[in-house]
């Protein structure tokens, strides 16, 4: 699956914002506005001025509807919840090359808040994977104690894990330990 540049870091900083969720005994990654300032530093989101309460708390609000986009059972949910926010988000399509990035699209207005920013480019993003027909690709992993989003770009489709060194690893030496108690025993 061929993903323009732009698109791929689209994705990439919705998964990281999708991650920053409460679940599974972690803390929420997003839980003050320092915590936001350093997402959007981390990520190099462009046009970003000062954040305030009011900002993360959009953010937060965005956050859930990545989360409901990656866990919609079908692409008519998933277009439905993509296009609702990205509608939410006045997307303003231009073309931009900034910062050394060569020509790409923004799909925030110019001026967007951080959360309709990120609204817009996430959204368009995760646009582009249902309209290849690629919905599948949006997973979360499958360790038993884990859950994380990753968006699944292998060529055959069949990345399990959000990290393959940590919980594939992980997963991977403990059923070998069982196999190998099964047959000492």
């Amino acid at each position: 699956m061929l993903i323009p540049h732009d698109t791929r870091i689209a994705l990439d900083i919705v998964v990281d914002l999708v991650n920053t969720a409460p679940e599974g005994g972690q803390g929420d990654g997003l839980a003050d506005v320092a915590a936001l300032e350093e997402f959007v530093r981390g990520h190099d989101i462009s046009g970003v001025s000062v954040l305030n309460a009011r900002d993360l708390k959009a953010v937060q609000g965005v956050r859930t509807r990545f989360a409901e986009i990656f866990a919609a059972s079908d692409s008519q949910s998933a277009s439905e919840l993509i296009n609702d926010l990205v509608a939410a988000a006045g997307t303003t399509p231009q073309l931009t090359n900034h910062d050394s990035y060569d020509w790409h699209v923004h799909y925030f207005a110019p001026g967007a808040s951080v959360a309709d920013h990120l609204a817009a480019d996430g959204g368009m993003a995760l646009a582009f994977i249902v309209v290849a027909g690629e919905q599948e690709r949006l997973r979360h992993c499958e360790a038993p104690d884990c859950g994380r989003a990753f968006v699944d770009l292998s060529r055959n489709r069949s990345r399990r894990y959000c990290d393959s060194r940590t919980c594939g690893n992980r997963l991977h030496v403990a059923a070998y330990r069982a196999r190998r108690r099964e047959a000492a025993s």
